[in-house]
């Protein structure tokens, strides 16, 4: 009887221990890959985009899709239900969490700004939609639908802040409700821009880690548009539009913004590279080269689009005698960030050419480091100095893809004087 009891303890001793060696059934995260309506809370209201993740070769890959673009996120991390998602060149990232169903993130976007960090409040719903909500879902006061049919066109455009008015061109496209285009400003563009026109209600936006813009406008019986622009989490600027001929001219003309301030045509400048060696114009590397200087700061849309630009430049015309250098104006001031930042802004771009640490994004304050010009109106700048080291033409701002024609136009305009400027060295030697 002892040795039976004995026995059937062990048996049972043995499979208590059997039991407890069992590993835990493996925790199934949920799938970030696929399609989601992404929103940012501006101050304006909800600022959507698409959010598309999908399996690389390498791990997760991610872009935010406006319209025609796609601006690809550095890097996407997963651990259990937390996700980051982010954009190393611009300093930016979105830090969110699953809700209890795997189909809702929440969680915020932030960003290094000139006046700190900007935050807005960030959410997703998985499986894409409608980019707006209808205006009457969303709360919004219907506009004069009857005094404007649709936004198909190109549109003259003022905007207005505390600082004053600056026109603009809008150039919108319309299929049904879907709106997509653009709008150029004397400096630049906002690049690609989608959203809708409904019940007389105009909505724009854009995302690409550096820029969060809301556009939203009401139609007025005369055919017009007119409500307001909000920028991240702190700029806000009220706008109207008339329509107006394809042909129109609303803009300057961005050669004739900045002009020098010397008689002699020079332009110098002095600033240490990435890795603290000074260089300036003085350089023996630059005797006797065509020149084109860029002034640019990493974090500028503008400036993205003209790097790869600018890099195929430099590898197709420098054995001709072309030499590029970019002059970086940065948001902190702070050198082991702002090197950091534009190491990755060359890596990306596949930049050879020297960058140097010129200062900070205010405006004012760049002009101060750079008094062979009148001013600095625009992120990027370019100037163009042939081989005898006299400056012969500035050119402000950059229209990017999202422009179109207007883009192609100006990159055959560019890469002309450039090879002009060659070829007339040449000549003259």
């Amino acid at each position: 009887m002892g040795n039976k009891r004995s026995g059937w303890f062990l048996a049972v001793a043995v499979l208590i221990g059997c039991t407890e060696s069992v590993p835990e059934t493996a925790v199934t995260l949920p799938n970030l890959v696929g399609s989601w309506r992404a929103v940012l809370a501006s101050p304006g209201g909800e600022l959507p985009f698409e959010l598309v993740i999908r399996d690389g070769e390498e791990g997760l890959e991610a872009v935010a899709v406006t319209g025609a673009e796609e601006a690809p996120f550095s890097s996407v991390r997963q651990e259990g239900d937390e996700v980051v998602l982010e954009f190393d060149w611009y300093d930016s990232r979105i830090a969110a969490r699953f809700d209890s169903t795997g189909d809702r993130l929440t969680g915020q976007w932030s960003k290094t700004a000139p006046d700190g960090i900007s935050q807005l409040a960030f959410e997703a719903s998985r499986g894409g939609g409608q980019r707006f909500r209808a205006p009457a879902e969303a709360g919004l006061e219907a506009g004069d639908a009857v005094g404007l049919i649709a936004v198909t066109g190109d549109w003259e455009i003022t905007f207005v802040d505390d600082s004053g008015s600056e026109p603009a061109r809008g150039e919108l496209r319309q299929v049904g409700s879907r709106v997509t285009g653009t709008i150029l400003t004397p400096v630049g563009d906002y690049r690609f821009l989608e959203g809708s026109y409904e019940e007389g209600v105009l909505r724009l936006s854009t995302f690409d880690g550096a820029h969060a813009f809301l556009f939203q406008a009401r139609a007025q019986a005369d055919g017009s548009l007119a409500g307001d622009f909000w920028s991240r989490d702190s700029y806000h600027a009220t706008w109207t539009a008339s329509p107006t001929g394809a042909g129109a001219q609303v803009l300057p003309d961005a050669w004739e913004l900045v002009s020098l301030t010397n008689d002699e045509g020079a332009f110098r400048f002095d600033f240490p590279d990435l890795d603290g060696r000074r260089v300036s114009e003085a350089d023996p590397a630059f005797e006797g080269r065509v020149v084109l200087v860029n002034i640019f700061g990493s974090w500028c849309p503008n400036c993205n689009d003209e790097a790869p630009l600018l890099a195929e430049w430099d590898r197709r015309y420098r054995e001709a005698g072309l030499s590029i250098v970019g002059l970086a104006y940065e948001f902190t001031g702070d050198r082991a960030r702002d090197t950091r930042v534009l190491r990755r802004f060359a890596e990306r771009y596949g930049i050879e050419y020297p960058l140097l640490l010129a200062g900070t994004s205010d405006k004012k304050a760049a002009a101060q480091t750079l008094p062979d010009l009148t001013s600095i109106v625009a992120y990027p700048t370019s100037v163009f100095i042939a081989r005898d080291g006299r400056v012969r033409k500035i050119y402000s701002g950059f229209s990017g893809p999202g422009t179109g024609d207007r883009h192609t136009e100006l990159k055959a305009e560019l890469t002309g004087l450039i090879e002009g400027l060659l070829a007339e060295s040449v000549s003259a030697d």
